[in-house]
């Protein structure tokens, strides 16, 4: 057995080095590489305003936040025929902007140039930017992500006109302040890659309050979810942090409506984030000058979202002390988990009883069977008797099925059978190491020597131990032995022959003198 197995190793080593065989991959940490992450933001912190017709260009910021070479990043607005969906007039075929490496670390910026549509009334418009990228190392690993921005977009003079007569109509003669053309409101980053914590944006919606009295601001100062990971599937608790940031007006009277994008395919589309219960509508009674206040709602994630971030838009309407009317909108960035998910296939183990010294193969399948690629899975097997083995299997995308095959060599005998375990480590999209376990039953028994080999030695031994001198001598004497009963037969057969001649002669003998009488 092991002559034939020392002769299938020296074949696949000379296959592999025919390359008829692929050589087995390197173990994880010859092959481990770092996680491709790429962030991409606003490259101004303030709201970009256009009036019709004017061309400008906006500009955002791309970095290499990983740790990895990235190449073919590639980022595109999300451009729509609708006016109310995308305000700037569709002249190129393509918008995406390309870029063919990038260095960890390294920002570049990217501009995109845009015609405002003549017919743009005053309001504001969340653009969506869509990017992908590669890592540039033997891994591959793809990865993609969305960024939204606000612009605002200003109309001709006769609409504002229109707007503030109707606003006057509206207000018994209060007359409508209008945001100037840069507010200079703050847009905090908003997360573009999975590792990222959530963002906040807020924007000056307008009001319809009294000229005398200074427009106060309700803006998101900041965010917090419970559990502080949100998974796909689960429910979670929003906490949302409120700022007056006017120091001399209260706000009371305070509508907040919450909305999320839609997920899912046309049959199956629905809002990302849910109330458990009740609306999606939150009452708050007031806030006062310079005052700071919490609201919070229940909500849940649904269970087919892809792991990344996703917003949720805060509209607020609230009144001043006056019963001026103003309208803002905000919203936070919530990154969705989703849990890694896979299945083994029954442990296939020959032979399921081994002697020290000895292999066993053993194999199983991997099934993942979660929504998100495992990164640099590893088996490693344990137990007593066996020397521990490690083996690498790679990444395993969603969906995919990946083959565990080891070798276990017996060191020592076992009790019986004895339970092993098979501990499966992974990473996911952050780096974090997660590991699993599976058991199994091997049987180890004393080492047994092969009975041709006893029979050789024991020969060997036979004849080391025999002397050579009595054995000639016994054979001599045998010899001697079997020459004399030899001779001794041939004389009493003789003695024999003569005596039967003897007694011949006497019957002659009498015959004759018989006949003579008569």
């Amino acid at each position: 057995m092991k002559k034939l197995r020392k002769l299938g190793a020296i074949m696949i080593c000379l296959a592999v080095l025919m390359g008829v065989v692929p050589a087995i991959p390197a173990r994880a940490e010859e092959t481990s590489v770092g996680i491709p992450m790429l962030s991409v933001q606003a490259a101004d912190n303030t709201i970009l305003s256009y009036k019709y017709s004017e061309t400008k260009k906006l500009k955002l910021t791309a970095q290499n936040t990983g740790g990895v070479n990235l190449k073919n990043i590639r980022i595109t607005p999300r451009v729509s025929e609708k006016i109310e969906e995308w305000p700037f007039e569709i002249e190129n075929k393509d918008y995406t902007y390309g870029i063919d490496h990038m260095e960890p670390g390294e920002k570049l910026t990217v501009e995109f140039e845009f015609t405002a549509r003549e017919n743009v009334s005053l309001t504001y418009y969340k653009l969506p930017f869509d990017f992908t990228a590669e890592a540039d190392d033997e891994s591959g690993r793809k990865i993609d992500g969305e960024y939204g921005i606000y612009v605002k977009t200003i109309a001709k003079e006769e609409e504002k006109s229109q707007d503030n007569q109707s606003g006057q109509n509206n207000q018994g003669g209060q007359t409508t302040q209008e945001p100037s053309g840069n507010t200079g409101t703050s847009v905090d980053d908003l997360p573009t890659n999975y590792g990222d914590a959530g963002g906040i944006t807020n924007i000056d919606g307008g009001s319809s309050g009294g000229g005398n009295v200074s427009t106060p601001r309700v803006i998101v100062t900041g965010f917090s979810t419970n559990p502080a990971e949100v998974k796909a599937g689960s429910d979670f608790r929003l906490t949302i942090h409120l700022k007056n940031t006017s120091k001399k007006t209260a706000v009371s009277n305070m509508l907040f409506d919450l909305s999320s994008p839609t997920e899912g395919s046309d049959e199956t589309a629905s809002p990302a984030f849910l109330p458990s219960s009740g609306s999606s509508s939150i009452y708050l009674e007031k806030i006062k000058a310079n005052g700071t206040q919490d609201i919070s709602i229940e909500l849940n994630a649904k269970s087919d979202l892809v792991q990344k971030p996703y917003s949720v838009e805060i509209s607020m309407k609230y009144e001043d002390s006056e019963g001026g009317q103003y309208e803002s909108m905000s919203s936070v960035s919530i990154p969705v988990k989703q849990d890694a998910r896979f299945e083994f296939s029954e442990f296939e183990i020959n032979p399921a009883t081994i002697s020290v010294g000895e292999e066993a193969n053993i194999m199983c399948e991997l099934y993942n069977l979660g929504r998100v690629k495992l990164y640099n899975v590893k088996a490693r097997f344990e137990g007593n008797g066996i020397k521990t083995e490690e083996i690498f299997v790679g990444n395993v995308e969603s969906g995919a099925t990946a083959s565990i095959d080891g070798m276990l060599l017996a060191e020592e005998a076992t009790a019986g059978p004895e339970t092993m375990k098979m501990i499966l480590s992974y990473e996911d999209e952050s780096g974090n190491v997660m590991e699993s376990e599976k058991e199994f039953q091997l049987e180890i028994m004393e080492a047994i020597m092969d009975d041709m080999n006893m029979d050789d030695t024991m020969m060997e031994e036979s004849k080391s131990s025999l002397p050579i001198i009595p054995i000639i001598v016994g054979l001599l004497i045998i010899a001697a032995v079997v020459v004399g009963i030899m001779i001794m037969k041939k004389k009493k057969k003789r003695r024999l022959e003569e005596e039967e001649e003897g007694l011949v002669d006497e019957y002659h003998r009498l015959i004759e003198d018989e006949h003579r009488e008569s």
